[in-house]
């Protein structure tokens, strides 16, 4: 089967990338390069040894879009391509709403012309906004509270609708928590541009010493140290999960959300403690005032997707850590630069189709 992956170079696109390739499917990669590297694509290749076409696509420019449908039989789209700094889209709440609902609306449409129905969608967490209430089923009440969090949820709303007006569509919805670390070969990982905005990066950001110290916000919740506490998903165990969704859903027609994530929480500073055990690194902390919005305690259910999917979580917050910093040790300018600890890595030697 050919696989469209949209969003393919990005953290969690890439590794994605790995786990279908090995798994012997074929696959197309589009994304716009506007967080992303095509050298994520390039090692992919090296990780894998495997070939595969990309194209430099944005997703608003419809006739390009059609033009990589035309050239590929399709069969399904593994939907990952959009912006996704929440603090961002506060201040450009307009271009988010822009890039990820039109560009979705676009590729359903183009997918529904060359007749492909069958799509997971990389929605988040986000969709259930600050509920306190724990863990997070897919029954819990959605409410995004910002407009990256509502331009998933908006998605979802529209993709129910698609199903809903034409029952052979077979869409997954899956909403993953806090993804961390990197593939154990340490060549492909999260490169966020300017000051990370998840947790892990900025650690790790610290530990190299690009950032002088990680800002807590808030040290007085109801949890046991004070710090607000998370559900931490390696971005390994998040790639095998869209690998599963898409398995479950080539054979049969509906529209599902699952969960991803541990089920377990820990917060900022058991991240902290994990963090300086696998780096070896101390990490300077400054505690501030709490955002407006953060949950004190946020975690998943993920047993619908270990029923459904046959999937759950296999590695804990030492592998994240471990992981996250052998590939920043190893690219401590993420994919712009190749470090000295880089120089035996070869160049690919399997065609990449670029147009």
């Amino acid at each position: 089967m050919k696989i469209l992956i949209t969003g393919g170079a990005g953290y969690i696109g890439s590794h994605t990338c790995v786990e279908l390739l090995n798994k012997g499917y074929e696959i197309i990669v589009l994304d716009n390069f506007s967080n992303s590297k095509p050298d994520a694509l390039k090692r992919v290749a090296e990780i894998t040894g495997k070939s595969f076409h990309y194209y430099k696509v944005d997703l608003l420019n419809l006739k390009m879009l059609e033009e990589v449908f035309l050239k590929h039989k399709i069969d399904a789209v593994i939907h990952f391509a959009g912006l996704k700094a929440v603090g961002e889209s506060n201040l450009v709440p307009l271009k988010y709403y822009q890039n990820n609902v039109v560009g979705t609306v676009n590729l359903c449409e183009t997918m529904n012309k060359f007749q492909v129905k069958k799509l997971v969608f990389s929605s988040s967490a986000t969709v259930y906004g600050s509920t306190e209430q724990v863990p997070i089923s897919e029954e819990t009440s959605l409410g995004a509270v910002n407009p990256y969090g509502r331009t998933k949820q908006m998605i979802e709303e529209i993709l129910e609708d698609i199903y809903n007006s034409d029952h052979n569509w077979s869409i997954t919805l899956l909403r993953y928590f806090n993804p961390a670390g990197a593939h154990k070969s340490g060549l492909i990982g999260e490169d966020p541009k300017g000051i990370p905005n998840n947790l892990v990066p900025y650690l790790s950001q610290v530990a190299i010493g690009k950032i002088q110290r990680l800002s807590i916000f808030g040290n007085d919740y109801p949890t046991a140290d004070g710090t607000g506490v998370r559900d931490y998903i390696h971005v390994v165990d998040l790639a095998k999960g869209h690998l599963k969704a898409f398995e479950r859903l080539k054979n049969e027609n509906g529209i599902n959300a699952y969960n991803l994530g541990t089920g377990k929480g820990f917060s900022v500073l058991e991240m902290v403690r994990a963090y300086e055990k696998a780096s070896g690194q101390i990490i300077s902390y400054t505690i501030k005032e709490r955002r407006p919005g953060d949950a004190a305690i946020c975690y998943a259910n993920p047993l619908k997707a270990k029923a459904e999917l046959d999937w759950e979580a296999k590695l804990d917050i030492n592998d994240m850590c471990n992981d996250a910093w052998n590939w920043q040790k190893n690219n401590p300018n993420g994919y712009d630069k190749v470090s000295d600890n880089d120089q035996s890595i070869p160049k690919s030697k399997n065609l990449i189709v670029s147009n």
